[in-house]
């Protein structure tokens, strides 16, 4: 069984397209491989935040995914700070980490643009990105497009610490990971459904009442024609709600298609086959918050599950660096 780790920032509300895209194929994948699952919070230092608001996003996210069906007792879920053995593993790391390497990250660039201030922390967040990785032995990450750099970057810090050290670290091999439906925005039906949007017009949250789901799916933009088919590039609108009630109904959007001649009935359906799919993940979750006690449980026995591998791998690498053991 292969070792994999996925982790979900916490810097929004947890959407439509996190669960038919990733969330929902995680539950499967715990039962298939080795699986850590983290909300890393401490990436989401790197940019300015709310305390308050992080620490709820946080809790939130970790309850959405115990809702989506991520068991405790088959996978390892936890919240990156709870295991401070990234922290530690992080500088080790970023002493085996080039400054032109950092330089090279095109999404540093992107992210950095003409802000006045960058934090020390974005430039460096590839490398806290590696600890993430190598701290738990990871055979294969997925990433998307986005994240292959950084994947690519962490693979040659744990080639160079290995050849400078010995044979500390696994060396992680990228995946593809299982993709889901691409959900689009709902009102930009070209981009990415995202919580982190202008408007949230276009974004369903995996937490909204249903009105509100059927509300937003409803005024969902289509086009001029009258022609229900699936094509992305000419009807990107009515291509995103098929897409989204194929996903609700484990169908092809072409299959989902060739029941529609009218856009009503298509929003109607597809908004009443969401919001079906999201009710027993909800009620999963007012279950949840309504145990405080029951959620802290569950992910300090996750936080403890992920420190005994966690500790175990910075011990190696700290006696390989040549620090000295405490007593």
């Amino acid at each position: 069984m292969a070792r994999v780790l996925s982790g979900l920032k916490p810097t929004g509300p947890v959407t439509l397209g996190n669960y038919l895209g990733a969330l929902r194929y995680w539950v499967e994948d715990q039962h298939r491989d080795d699986s850590f699952f983290a909300v890393v919070d401490l990436h989401a230092l790197t940019v300015e935040h709310d305390p308050a608001d992080l620490r709820a996003l946080t809790l939130e996210q970790a309850r959405c995914l115990l809702a989506a069906g991520l068991d405790p007792d088959v996978c390892t879920l936890f919240i990156q700070s709870h295991v401070h053995e990234h922290s530690e593993l992080n500088w080790l790391l970023e002493c085996t980490t080039s400054f032109g390497e950092l330089r090279r990250m095109t999404q540093f660039k992107d992210k950095s643009g003409d802000q006045e201030f960058v934090s020390t922390g974005l430039f460096t967040y590839p490398v806290l990105m590696a600890a993430d990785i190598l701290i738990y032995d990871a055979d294969r990450v997925p990433v998307g497009d986005d994240q292959r750099q950084h994947l690519e970057l962490c693979r040659d810090i744990a080639l160079r610490f290995n050849g400078r050290y010995g044979d500390v670290f696994v060396v992680p091999e990228a995946s593809v990971p299982t993709v889901g439906a691409r959900v689009k925005d709902l009102q930009e039906p070209t981009m990415k459904m995202s919580a982190s949007s202008a408007s949230l017009a276009g974004t369903v949250l995996l937490l909204d009442p249903p009105a509100d789901i059927e509300r937003k799916i409803k005024r969902a933009v289509t086009d001029t024609e009258s022609e229900v088919r699936y094509d992305p590039g000419a009807k990107p609108g009515v291509s995103n709600l098929l897409t989204i009630l194929g996903a609700a109904t484990s169908r092809t959007p072409e299959d989902v298609a060739s029941g529609y001649t009218q856009y009503g009935s298509l929003k109607a359906d597809t908004a009443a086959a969401v919001v079906e799919l999201l009710l027993p993940v909800q009620e999963r979750y007012r279950e949840l918050t309504g145990d405080p006690a029951g959620t802290a449980a569950l992910l300090e026995k996750g936080a403890a599950k992920a420190r005994v591998v966690a500790s175990a791998t910075l011990a190696r690498a700290k006696d390989a660096v040549g620090l000295l053991a405490p007593g």
